[in-house]
């Protein structure tokens, strides 16, 4: 039988350990981390913008906001530039909450669209992974991010180059629409 929250939480407040991420590369930070004190479960979850599609700025949002639409997907950047060469994200048009609740053929249509959308992330010079992800905990719009991970700078790779992101001084401007453009074109129309 799964644990609930508060069972997980009495299991695991006063045992939280601290991973050896010092020792780690791609680790942004100097000296030995603390953890945060676990704090027990909420009573329930505070909603997400556009929960349910109930005033979905996503929904609402027109076509010139996005680098990219057809006919069921959107693609969008960040309002500015971010330290990653790229980040863009893919929107569903229609509003759904996570990939589990889209109908066979949009997420067949899904996996075919991230290919695309990470083979013309990473055909940006300079560009050697693509970190595809899916939080879905600020926004109940379907978004799915594709974060360009720099080649040879060791420690910008796995899962810290979403802070590394926000560490790093933002591309240039111009730098950053050039990158933008350059996933446009590789995607097509």
């Amino acid at each position: 039988m799964p644990e609930t929250p508060e069972e997980l939480w009495e299991r695991a407040h006063d045992a939280l350990r601290v991973p050896p991420v010092q020792e780690w590369e791609s680790w942004p930070f100097e000296g030995e981390p603390t953890v945060r004190p676990l704090a027990p479960p909420v009573d329930r979850e505070p909603p997400r913008f556009g929960e349910g599609g109930v005033d979905c700025g996503r929904c609402a949002a027109p076509d010139d906001e996005y680098v990219w639409t057809n006919e069921r997907w959107r693609l969008c950047t960040l309002d500015m530039p971010s330290g990653l060469p790229v980040v863009v994200l893919l929107e569903s048009r229609e509003h759904f909450s996570a990939p589990g609740d889209l109908p066979e053929e949009l997420a067949a249509e899904l996996g075919v669209l991230t290919s695309h959308i990470e083979r013309a992330v990473r055909s940006v010079e300079g560009v050697a992974r693509v970190h595809v992800l899916r939080y879905g905990e600020g926004s109940d719009h379907l978004h799915i991010w594709f974060m360009a991970r720099p080649a040879r700078l060791e420690q910008l790779r796995s899962s810290f180059a979403a802070i590394w992101d926000d560490i790093l001084p933002p591309t240039p401007e111009d730098v950053w629409r050039a990158n933008v453009d350059l996933v446009v074109a590789a995607l097509g129309s």
